[in-house]
């Protein structure tokens, strides 16, 4: 392999902070990720992730965006939504009631994730979910094929 390349491919897209556009970014990672044993997945995320930007800070403003990078290792699809900001506490899962049309998305992404992370303050946060593929999780820790 040459010095200058890597296994890793990285994406990003940059949305208005409107509704429709998560929708979006849902079928951008969707397409990115076509034929990916993690594409469904990845993609619930990101739609998870968008709305939560667009709902709960500054990227659902009139002139606010929201910012979506995908990162492809043969073991790791790393999602990464990165919003406005506002918000001054760090985003946690919440407990919403049963009847409770909202409130569940930070609850489902750190379900289905193999790590999740959150980074940045109120001027801006990025919350970044880690997938596991399924050639990363046949090895062992010592990297080793079961």
């Amino acid at each position: 392999m040459h010095e200058y390349m890597s296994s890793v491919r990285a994406w990003g897209l940059t949305c208005p902070g409107f509704p429709e556009e998560i929708g979006r970014a849902r079928r951008w990672t969707s397409d990115i990720l076509t034929g990916h044993p993690c594409a469904d997945i990845a993609a619930l995320i990101v739609s998870e992730l968008s709305t939560n930007a667009v709902t709960h800070t500054n990227s659902g403003s009139p002139t606010g965006t929201f910012h979506v990078a995908l990162a492809l290792s043969k073991q790791v699809v790393a999602i990464s939504v990165t919003d406005d900001g506002g918000q001054p506490g760090k985003p946690h899962p919440i407990e919403p009631d049963q009847e409770a049309t909202h409130g569940r998305g930070l609850s489902i992404v750190m379900a289905l994730a193999n790590h999740l992370g959150i980074t940045g303050d109120e001027h801006g946060r990025t919350v970044t979910a880690e997938l596991l593929t399924p050639a990363a999780a046949a090895c062992t820790p010592e990297g080793e094929a079961r």
